[in-house]
C-alpha cells in the first residue's frame, strides 16, 4: 500500500502530501539496521537510545519516512511524520499494515508473574485438541504454523508481533496464543491486538526496577484486561489478592482458585512424583485430568487451562486431552535427571521469591533426601528482591549454592553479597561459587545419594548475559554433563 493509505488507514492527520502520499511502503519497523528499500522506519524511544539519532542511517537504507515523536531535523529531507505517542502509533500502523491479523484468530493473552508460559502451552495444546490450529508465542519460543525459533523476549514489538500473527494466518492458523509482559503492555506493543481471551494468573514482587512499586506494576498488567472486549471472557485466579481486585472490575470474569470459592475449583487433587490427578468442578460439569506436571503450582497452570477452555465452550475431551498432552515444559520445573540417577535434578526458571518459594514448597517433598538450591540473582533488575530470595533458600533449603545468573554491568559479587543478607542468621549451610557452570557442576558431582538438586533462576534460557556479551550458556546443558560425570565416576568406582 502507499504511504498515505497507511496513514489513512491508521487514523493518523494530515497525512502525506505530495509525492510522499504515493510512495509504496513494503514493510514498518523501528530498528535502522534492519531497514529495507520501502520500508516505512519508526523511530523509537528506548531505554539506552533514541531512534531519532538513526533516522538519518534508515533513509540511506532505503526507508521512505520516518515516523517520531520529535519534530523533523532541519537537515533531514525524507517525508517526517511526527506523532504525539510513537509507541501507539507503531502499533496501529503495524496492525493496519498487515490487515490486522488477530480479527482474524482467536487471541488468548496470558499475564501475570508466574506460571504464563506453562499456562500458554497448556491452553495450546486444549484448542489443538479442539481442532483449532494456533500459533504460540512466549519466552521460550515463538511458533507460527511449523516454524519455530528462540524468543527474544516476551511480548516482541509491535511490528514483529502483528507480523507473525499475519503469518499464523496465512499458514492456516485460527488461534494465537501468547505472554503478554508488564513491559509490553506498558511500551504499547500488545495495542492493536483484539483479544478474544484474557487471562491472569497471579501478581508477586518482580519488575520493581521498571515499574517503582506494586501499583504500577498491577495498572500495568490490568492494561489487558482494559483492552478486552466487554463479550470477552476474563480468567482470573482468584486466590491472589490481585486476582480478586481485578475480578471486580471486569466484564466477564471467569474465576479459578483451588482455596477459594471459584466458577472452577478442584474437587480433588492429587499431586505425586508423576504428576498430578484431579477433578475439577465447573457450571458445566466435572472434568477428570490427569497431567505430568508436577506440583502444586502447575495445578494452579492447569485450572487457568482449563478455565480458558470452559470459558470457550470446548468440548470436555478437548480439555481433558490437552492437558495430558503437556508433559514438560522448556525450564519449568524440567527434570534432567534419569530415573537410574541416584539423585534428581531439576531446573526452573523461578526468579523472583515468591516463585522461589514455591518452586521449593512444591519440590521439598519430593526429596528424599537434601534439598540443595543453585540460584543467583540478574544484575541491572529489582535488587530488593535479591535478599527476600536468600531468605526464602535459606528457610526451604537443606543447603544453598549461591551463584552467578545474568550479572549484565553489576559486579557478580556485589549481586551475591545482596542475596547473603537474607541468609544472615539462617542455620542452612550455604557456599558461594561465582561461575555458573562450577556451581552447577559442583551441586551435582557433591551431592548424596537420594539428594534433589534444583537448579533455578534461568531455566529455558540459553546464554548468561556479562557485561554487554551474551554468551552461550545453558543451565540444563550443564546439568545433563555434570549427571554424566557423576555416573562415569560411580561405574568406575
Amino acid at each position: 500500500m502507499t504511504l498515505g493509505q497507511l496513514c489513512e488507514r491508521s487514523g493518523l492527520s494530515p497525512t502525506p502530501a505530495g509525492d510522499a502520499h504515493d510512495m509504496a511502503v513494503t514493510g514498518v519497523v523501528c530498528d535502522s539496521r534492519v531497514v529495507k528499500t520501502g520500508d516505512l522506519f519508526i523511530a523509537v524511544r528506548g531505554e539506552h537510545f533514541d531512534g531519532t539519532t538513526f533516522a538519518e542511517d534508515a533513509r540511506t537504507r532505503g526507508a521512505v519516512a520516518v515516523v517520531a515523536q520529535d519534530v523533523q531535523p532541519p537537515s533531514f529531507d525524507a517525508p517526517w511524520i511526527q506523532v504525539e505517542d510513537v509507541r501507539a502509533t507503531m502499533a496501529v500502523l503495524a496492525a493496519a499494515f498487515h490487515g490486522a491479523p488477530s480479527h482474524e484468530l482467536l487471541v488468548v493473552g496470558t499475564t501475570g508473574t508466574n506460571g504464563k508460559t506453562t499456562t500458554t502451552y497448556l491452553i495450546e495444546a486444549i484448542l489443538e485438541a479442539a481442532g483449532i490450529a494456533c500459533g504460540r508465542i512466549t519466552s521460550v519460543s515463538y511458533r507460527v504454523g511449523r516454524d519455530e525459533q528462540s524468543a527474544e523476549r516476551t511480548t516482541p514489538e509491535s511490528p514483529h508481533l502483528q507480523a507473525m500473527m499475519r503469518t499464523m494466518v496465512d499458514a492456516g492458523c485460527r488461534g494465537c496464543v501468547m505472554e503478554v509482559s508488564s513491559h509490553a503492555l506498558d511500551l504499547r506493543r500488545a495495542d492493536a491486538i483484539r483479544f478474544g481471551v484474557a487471562v491472569f494468573t497471579n501478581l508477586t514482587r518482580d519488575h520493581l526496577d521498571f515499574h517503582g512499586d506494586m501499583a504500577r506494576y498491577f495498572a500495568a498488567k490490568r492494561q489487558l484486561f482494559e483492552m478486552l472486549p466487554d463479550t470477552s471472557p476474563a480468567v482470573i485466579n482468584v486466590d491472589d489478592q490481585y486476582g480478586r481486585q481485578l475480578s471486580a472490575t471486569v466484564a466477564r470474569p471467569v474465576t479459578y482458585a483451588i482455596n477459594t470459592g471459584a466458577d472452577v475449583r478442584p474437587k480433588r487433587l492429587k499431586l505425586s512424583l508423576s504428576g498430578m490427578e484431579m477433578d475439577v468442578r465447573t457450571a458445566q460439569g466435572l472434568l477428570h485430568l490427569r497431567s505430568a506436571l508436577l506440583g502444586r503450582i502447575n495445578a494452579y497452570n492447569v485450572l487457568a487451562a482449563v478455565a480458558t477452555g470452559v470459558s470457550l465452550s470446548l468440548s470436555f475431551r478437548a480439555i481433558e486431552q490437552g492437558v495430558a498432552a503437556v508433559e514438560r515444559v522448556p525450564g519449568r520445573l524440567e527434570v534432567v535427571s534419569r530415573a537410574a540417577d541416584d539423585i534428581s535434578v531439576l531446573v526452573d526458571f523461578a526468579h523472583t521469591d515468591d516463585a522461589l518459594r514455591g518452586l521449593l514448597e512444591t519440590v521439598r517433598p519430593l526429596a528424599r533426601g537434601r534439598l540443595i538450591t543453585v540460584f543467583g540473582c540478574g544484575g541491572d533488575r529489582d535488587t530488593t528482591k535479591r535478599s527476600l530470595m536468600g531468605t526464602v533458600a535459606g528457610r526451604l533449603s537443606d543447603l544453598v549454592v549461591l551463584t552467578s545468573d545474568n550479572p549484565r554491568s553489576e559486579d557478580p559479587a556485589a549481586i551475591v553479597n545482596d542475596i547473603q543478607l537474607g541468609l544472615t542468621g539462617s542455620d542452612t549451610p550455604w557456599s558461594t561459587v561465582l561461575d555458573r557452570e562450577e556451581a552447577v557442576t559442583h551441586a551435582i558431582r557433591d551431592a548424596q545419594p537420594g539428594d534433589l538438586v534444583v537448579v533455578a533462576g534461568k531455566g529455558h534460557e540459553r546464554y548468561q548475559v556479562v557485561g554487554s556479551r551474551s554468551l552461550p550458556f545453558e543451565d540444563v546443558a550443564v546439568a545433563r554433563v555434570a549427571l554424566g560425570q557423576r555416573r562415569t565416576r560411580s561405574r568406575v568406582g
